[in-house]
């Protein structure tokens, strides 16, 4: 509601970052998906987030190959990723589930159609989530840091306020703190830094 976007936008305490489910964007499909939303009332709260909190990130939740969706109804919700522009999003390729209403639809689409499309949406998310990112690089960010890198214990992991994953160069005392990272390098999934 605008009124939670007023109070994030107010308190110093509530990080800038929001997840905002869109699973689809074709009407059709929300429809049948028995979303109640539309595209158009989802631009209007993303517009109303960005306008509010200006460096608000933004992630959501995409479903591809919901069953009846043709490459029409796909081709929507490429193009409401690059409207949108999101910073991350958490996608999913459609699976039946046991006793759901979606599990006994026709139209069921068929795995090589629900992989390719699911490619397609990967390539276009990633290369906007890497555009968001390469301004940050020579930038100097706060993050809270986390602890050893999952990846390779020698690098310390953070996250900031926007919920992006930073790695550099840490140690134990680091862990739980907040720390100013300058960006030296920024991917598509994570920011690379020094601290500072």
């Amino acid at each position: 509601s605008d009124k939670l976007v007023d109070v994030i936008a107010s308190s110093k305490h509530v990080a800038h970052q929001f997840h905002l489910p869109m699973q689809s964007g074709s009407d059709k499909i929300l429809k049948d998906m028995n979303r109640h939303y539309d595209t158009e009332k989802y631009m209007r709260t993303v517009e109303y987030l960005r306008q509010k909190i200006p460096d608000v990130t933004i992630s959501s939740d995409i479903i591809v190959g919901f069953p009846g969706e043709t490459e029409g109804d796909f081709e929507a919700t490429l193009q409401m990723l690059r409207r949108v522009r999101f910073d991350m999003t958490y996608s999913f390729i459609y699976s039946p589930r046991k006793d759901t209403p979606a599990a006994a639809m026709d139209c069921q689409i068929p795995d090589a159609i629900k992989g390719e499309r699911m490619n397609r949406l990967l390539d276009t998310q990633n290369a906007i989530a890497l555009e968001k990112n390469k301004p940050m690089e020579n930038k100097i960010i706060k993050v809270l840091c986390d602890g050893p890198s999952k990846n390779n214990e020698n690098v310390y992991s953070g996250r900031t306020e926007g919920n992006k994953i930073v790695l550099f160069d840490g140690d134990e005392s680091d862990v739980g703190k907040f720390i100013n990272i300058k960006i030296t390098r920024a991917e598509t999934f994570a920011l690379y830094g020094d601290k500072i």
